[in-house]
């Protein structure tokens, strides 16, 4: 399999090509579901053409920055779908985000039409909008003019409320009528694989966001090569808590399930009791998430309660006794990826035997049509096979580059991408990740992997999540320092969890301290569901740091 792979769609990978080929393909098939509003792919196709006409009429072309602030669910693709269609490039806003961070965002991304939910889990996201740009209170709507958003022409919103400066969805829906489908096909005709489709920004749990900008070919190709290497086919039922608006929700699950003809379940919030019981109620079949989540789901009381005998994938299915699993478990993918490289980049075919002993701790092969190698990090020179170093990538799902960045202050000369990941390959092509280089810890003039410590500390069966870092220390430089979370019901002194690490490791990883949580619901956490590594450190700095103990 390569980038133009022989099992392709015979069809040009474009957002447009894709839903109709859906639509024909899949046709009256459920493809999204949240609450009580579910939507088929031919429902999709049309309800998205319209809105593509619709932004259309109101003078959106190709290139127009279209913002997208919503959460999953048949409303947030539609947008989606309904922008990259015509050209218009997506992007992707977190619906996490605070007034200061969404104004940096919508400002960052060049926002000229922003398509938004009125409310959401009690939060008023046009009051949001406002307090996030001075003078919009002020502004009549489609006539928006504010310095803090040159380029800000027109909100637009789903649900009831409505300011003088905002419309509602249904009008700019309704405005599709008077583009007639021809022109849309005209338009779309116009998109190609090389055209800019989605800004995907970062997280920023530990720097301030980036801009991953990617092309419609490379969006659409590369969940079809994946897709490829999973057992996911169009009688899965795919939940998942992952925002689509990063590259975990919109890749390798919003545009993976529409290769298939899968069906997508969505939730208003994660919450433990109410998601079991949507996933029987759906006869969820795969769960993608985070590790912490099925944990979460597992250890809630009505666990066992529950019918789960579709599940049959994903972060879930790994933690069903034998009984409860709807015939041959599909093991959850080894695999590592990033929002430059719209998710995966190295990747264990489903297909494959399982790893041998030696693989342990692999996180797969490079996929098919994208590039490794390793490099001195300092020196930029490549190392041989078996040594450590930083991650370069090159390849088809590689990001056309960074919003607002230059493309030689991205890429190499030669098209490498430096990622800041460490690792090493095996003679065999297996990928070892070894963490961020700039978590390195530097101790005494030892050089410490944090991960080498988190994967010793993770694998003993009290401890669900174990985090280490680099504290500073006036004569050595740095200490290493872990933070770890036990299981319910279980007990490790730090005493006891630094003699094991030091049974597996040189002494100079054996972290100095120790922060023992009787479980995850104490470790600072992201909106998003992951660890907020920053707070978590400065955590760790203060209670630590010489003279504080």
């Amino acid at each position: 399999m390569s980038q133009r792979s022989p099992h392709f769609p015979d069809f040009r990978p474009t957002a447009g090509e894709l839903i109709r080929s859906c639509a024909a393909t899949y046709g009256d098939e459920l493809f999204a579901v949240l609450g009580e509003q579910r939507i088929t792919y031919a429902e999709a196709d049309a309800r998205s053409a319209e809105l593509a006409r619709g932004l259309l009429a109101s003078g959106a072309g190709k290139g127009t920055r279209v913002g997208l602030l919503a959460p999953n669910g048949p409303d947030w693709i539609l947008g989606w779908l309904g922008a990259s269609r015509m050209g218009a490039v997506a992007a992707l806003l977190n619906t996490y985000a605070k007034a200061r961070e969404l104004a940096w965002t919508l400002r960052h991304a060049d926002v000229a039409v922003l398509l938004t939910v009125d409310r959401h889990l009690g939060h008023d996201y046009l009051e949001r909008l406002k307090a996030a740009v001075p003078g919009l209170a002020d502004q009549s709507h489609e006539r928006l003019f504010c310095e803090s958003l040159p380029y800000l022409r027109s909100v637009w919103t789903w649900g009831e409320a409505v300011r003088p400066w905002a419309g509602p969805m249904a009008e700019l829906a309704a405005r599709g009528g008077q583009v007639p489908d021809g022109l849309l096909d005209a338009v779309e005709a116009e998109v190609t694989p090389a055209d800019p489709m989605v800004v995907v920004y970062s997280s920023g749990s530990t720097s301030d966001p980036k801009g991953a900008v990617h092309s419609h070919g490379a969006t659409v190709r590369h969940a079809h090569n994946l897709w490829q290497l999973r057992d996911l086919t169009a009688q899965d039922v795919l939940y998942t808590p992952m925002p689509l608006f990063w590259v975990g929700g919109l890749s390798f699950t919003l545009v993976a399930a529409m290769h298939a003809g899968a069906t997508l379940v969505f939730e208003e919030q994660f919450e433990p009791g109410a998601t079991l019981e949507l996933i029987e109620r759906e006869r969820v079949t795969q769960v993608l998430g985070w590790p912490h989540m099925a944990k979460a789901l597992t250890d809630h009381p009505s666990f066992t309660e529950r019918d789960l005998s579709a599940v049959r994938g994903g972060t879930l299915a790994a933690l069903l006794p034998q009984d409860r699993q709807a015939g041959a478990p599909v093991p959850s993918p080894n695999a590592l990826g990033m929002t430059e490289t719209l998710g995966p980049h190295t990747f264990l075919d489903h297909n494959a035997d399982a790893l041998p002993p030696d693989k342990e701790g692999s996180f797969g092969l490079s996929v098919p049509g994208v590039e490794h190698k390793i490099v001195d990090p300092v020196t930029g020179k490549d190392l041989p096979v078996g040594e450590v170093g930083e991650l370069w990538i090159r390849g088809y799902s590689l990001m056309l580059g960074l919003h607002k960045r230059e493309r030689e202050d991205v890429f190499t000369a030669d098209g490498w991408y430096p990622t800041g990941d460490g690792g090493r390959f095996d003679e065999d092509g297996h990928f070892y990740f070894q963490g961020r280089l700039g978590d390195l810890i530097k101790s005494s003039g030892m050089n410490i992997t944090p991960r080498d410590v988190e994967l010793v500390l993770e694998a003993m069966p009290e401890v669900t999540l174990a985090f280490v870092t680099g504290i500073p220390h006036p004569e050595r430089g740095e200490d290493v320092a872990a933070a770890v979370a036990l299981a319910p019901g279980t007990f490790l002194d730090a005493a006891e969890l630094r003699a094991r690490v030091k049974a597996e490791l040189a002494s100079y990883k054996v972290p100095r301290h120790v922060a023992v949580f009787a479980s995850q619901a104490e470790l600072p956490w992201l909106d998003s569901g992951k660890v907020d590594r920053r707070a978590l450190t400065a955590q760790l700095v203060e209670r630590f740091t010489e003279g504080n103990d």
